[in-house]
């Protein structure tokens, strides 16, 4: 099977040993490919030894993905900022009829879908507020739009908050878990491919009853997530940290997302010959010869019947308009340090992503080297936060893409949104 990512061998390598003690026996586990515990983890937030935890998570980054960056050719749909929550850290959000309130109409998706597919692009990604108004079918329409104007583009679409959402609009299937995979199979239906990671924040009931008290907490999220995963679609987690949160809820939030995926690889790692510990731990970042066949789950992988998390994305909060904007957000170092904590602690998750957008460019380098093997992509167009700059044009180039990969000293890949290797002539494209 031909796949970006297991194309790159794993290579051999040691760890230099810490300057600070208290990650010696850290290190050891890294090498070994041991389960970090949340100790482990506090231990590695709170070292001034930072090179030693970012060589750690470029051992691990290194396992996986070998000198390979991914990056992808997409554009982002934001179909709507009317929204009926009001969460502190959001300054994208609007009410009807407040000033710089919008709402696409069909006519502006098709022309999105039609734009996207004409530069070659293999994903739309679709998120947008809670709208207090839109039916439900105004969701599938949208969808069915745009696989009739780009069949091949693959949709990425609606947070976990979202789906919540529709599932409470349309009535389908009740108001619990039957009920989100029943929204969930009728947008499949429509044409959603695969759901991205927004929504979740950090899992902590103080930071949420704080900071976005209404939004579903942790548990619905995950449940959400889970249901994607048994209904077959491939799905993303995030964690948006340098607000109010502690570094000790960070850990907790990375937890959770290990211990689901640990549910949904296990009869996959047991068909690829990886050993599961007692506690039902799978980790895959350990050294070769503990994976005798697949080392990641891809798409068809021998034993794998549902989804899972593909990518693990941290996002730094930035402060801007938001009712939170009296905090200083998290500083750069912070950034590495915690991307680097997540490769180590999230062991069952193939990818980490450093999203250009929110890290800037020469930021997301230094993560390609600190854990990180995915920038994302060209994007062209995005609402909900960012880094630098003014308006919603967030466009960058392929060549920008693999500049600075290049730089970085890593060799791009380009990959559609399940990690499959592209191979492109213009603007016409297939999966490797």
């Amino acid at each position: 099977m031909s796949s970006a990512a297991t194309a790159a061998p794993a290579p051999a390598a040691r760890l230099r040993a810490p300057a600070d003690p208290a990650l010696a026996q850290i290190a050891r586990k890294v090498e070994a490919g041991e389960r970090l515990t949340a100790a482990d983890g506090a231990a590695l937030f709170a070292t001034r030894d930072i090179h030693a935890v970012l060589r750690m998570a470029d051992l691990v980054r290194r396992r996986l993905h070998g000198d390979q960056a991914f990056f992808n050719i997409n554009r982002h749909l934001n179909y709507s900022n009317v929204c009926a929550l009001s969460c502190k850290f959001c300054a994208f959000h609007r009410k009807k009829g407040q000033e710089g309130a919008y709402e696409h109409s069909m006519d502006d998706i098709r022309a999105e879908a039609r734009k996207a597919r004409d530069s070659g692009a293999t994903e739309m990604h679709v998120v947008g507020g809670l709208h207090p108004w839109l039916p439900f079918g105004h969701y599938t329409d949208m969808l069915r739009a745009i696989r009739e104007e780009a069949p091949q583009l693959h949709i990425k679409a609606f947070t976990a908050v979202e789906i919540v959402h529709l599932q409470r609009i349309s009535k389908r299937g009740g108001d619990g878990y039957e009920g989100v995979k029943a929204v969930l199979r009728d947008l499949m239906e429509a044409g959603l491919g695969s759901l991205p990671g927004g929504g979740a924040e950090v899992f902590d009931d103080r930071v949420h009853d704080e900071a976005f008290k209404g939004k579903i907490r942790s548990d619905q999220w995950l449940d959400v997530h889970r249901a994607a995963h048994e209904l077959g679609l491939n799905s993303n987690a995030t964690m948006l940290y340098g607000h109010i949160e502690e570094r000790s809820e960070r850990l907790h939030h990375m937890e959770l997302l290990r211990t689901q995926q640990d549910h949904t690889l296990a009869a996959w790692a047991q068909a690829q010959g990886i050993p599961v510990s007692p506690d039902g731990a799978v980790v895959l970042t350990g050294p070769a010869a503990r994976y005798p066949h697949e080392r990641l789950p891809m798409p068809g992988s021998r034993g794998l019947t549902t989804g899972y998390f593909q990518t693990i994305i941290p996002l730094p909060f930035f402060p801007n308009a938001s009712e939170l904007e009296h905090l200083p957000g998290p500083t750069g170092l912070e950034n590495l340090r915690t991307l680097a904590v997540a490769r180590l602690m999230l062991d069952n998750f193939p990818h980490v992503k450093a999203f250009w957008i929110m890290q800037t460019l020469p930021m997301a380098q230094l993560e390609l080297q600190a854990g990180a093997d995915d920038i994302d992509g060209t994007v062209v167009w995005y609402d909900i936060t960012k880094a630098v700059g003014e308006g919603n044009h967030q466009e960058t180039s392929v060549a920008d893409l693999k500049r600075a990969i290049r730089e970085a000293g890593f060799v791009p890949v380009e990959r559609d949104t399940l990690y499959r290797r592209v191979e492109r002539d213009g603007a016409s494209w297939r999966v490797g």
